[in-house]
């Protein structure tokens, strides 16, 4: 959680917790007291910190699923792209898998790093508007393993949304790990007092991904994340030569659609497989330049209007909810 002290033992309750200070897992450890005391329950400095920090950018996306293996760094990485093809927007990508982070390989930047300013961690860039952040920048090898419990996770994460130089950017996106656990709700506390705009849900068609996939959208639900839309990725192989369609995952319930229909939520589009998008994934290039005529480049970009139009959309429901809110107060 993102409530644990870095130095705290395995079974930390947390500092909001009613058991803080005084579980058996609290014995020894250096922050009993002060957690005992109830002090430790007022709100972490760094949240209004990041939120000073963040000023400068106007919009914060997260890329979340519950299933893993479903795309979501592929769509970050794209997503990224897409948007940064307008050399008019400065593009932020943060990559908050601690344990896997994949972002350094599929942009290109393996064997980067980060460097020290004056005004904090210098992001790394692929482009003169898209910048990326990642812990892999921080290890001496690819192949190092980041093994790491909750609070050394909620460390990194803390540091990258405070201490990072993003100057002014307008869309940060932010590649998530699998689940709900550690990183996520460190990402949604640290971003409290900033704001997150929304979240883009990716799926897979069969039902064992759809599963997770609710899962996440209660998530959203629960810590108050507005649900920009639904990408359905890996939606059927587009033959390249006859051009004829297979469903190599089956949505056997119906896919992503009908969980949309039922959640009532935004499908923002259907990603199909292609190969290609894996090889340019492992050279660090990027698909919808490489090979801008495929199908699946054609769904990344048919999918950049409906996310602007359900984004502004979000925007015009939270605003109007503000001010209705604040004329009731009044």
């Amino acid at each position: 959680m993102a409530d644990v002290p870095n130095d705290a033992p395995e079974h930390c309750p947390g500092t909001s917790s009613d058991q803080a200070g005084k579980s058996s897992a609290c014995q020894g450890c250096p922050n009993q007291n002060i957690c005992a005391s109830g002090a430790a329950k007022a709100p972490d400095p760094a949240i209004e910190e990041i939120r000073q920090k963040l000023t400068s950018v106007k919009h914060k996306i997260l890329v979340l699923s519950g299933k893993g293996g479903v795309g979501k760094s592929t769509f970050s990485a794209h997503l990224s792209h897409a948007l940064a093809s307008d050399d008019s927007k400065e593009i932020a990508l943060l990559d908050v898998d601690i344990c896997g982070p994949s972002i350094p390989k599929i942009m290109g930047l393996e064997g980067e790093q980060v460097h020290q300013s004056g005004s904090g961690w210098s992001p790394v860039y692929v482009e003169d508007n898209l910048a990326v952040m990642s812990i892999g920048f921080l290890l001496s090898s690819p192949d190092d393993a980041v093994i790491w419990r909750g609070p050394k996770k909620n460390g990194m994460i803390k540091q990258f949304l405070r201490d990072v130089d993003w100057g002014e950017v307008d869309y940060l996106i932010v590649d998530t790990p699998p689940g709900t656990s550690d990183e996520h709700l460190s990402i949604v506390q640290y971003l409290s007092g900033a704001g997150i705009d929304g979240a883009v849900i990716i799926t897979t068609p069969q039902e064992v991904s759809l599963q997770d996939v609710r899962k996440e959208i209660r998530f959203c639900k629960k810590v108050k994340i507005p649900v920009i839309g639904v990408i359905e990725n890996m939606s059927g192989f587009v033959c390249p030569k006859c051009k004829n369609t297979s469903q190599i995952f089956p949505p056997t319930t119906g896919g992503a659609q009908r969980m949309c229909e039922e959640l009532n939520l935004p499908l923002l589009g259907r990603v199909p497989l292609d190969p290609r998008i894996g090889r340019s994934c492992d050279e660090g290039r990027s698909f919808l330049t490489e090979v801008p005529d495929s199908p699946a480049a054609v769904a990344y970009q048919n999918i950049i209007f409906p996310f602007f139009c359900s984004l502004k959309t979000l925007h015009l429901v939270y605003f109007s909810l503000f001010i209705y809110t604040d004329v009731i107060s009044h």
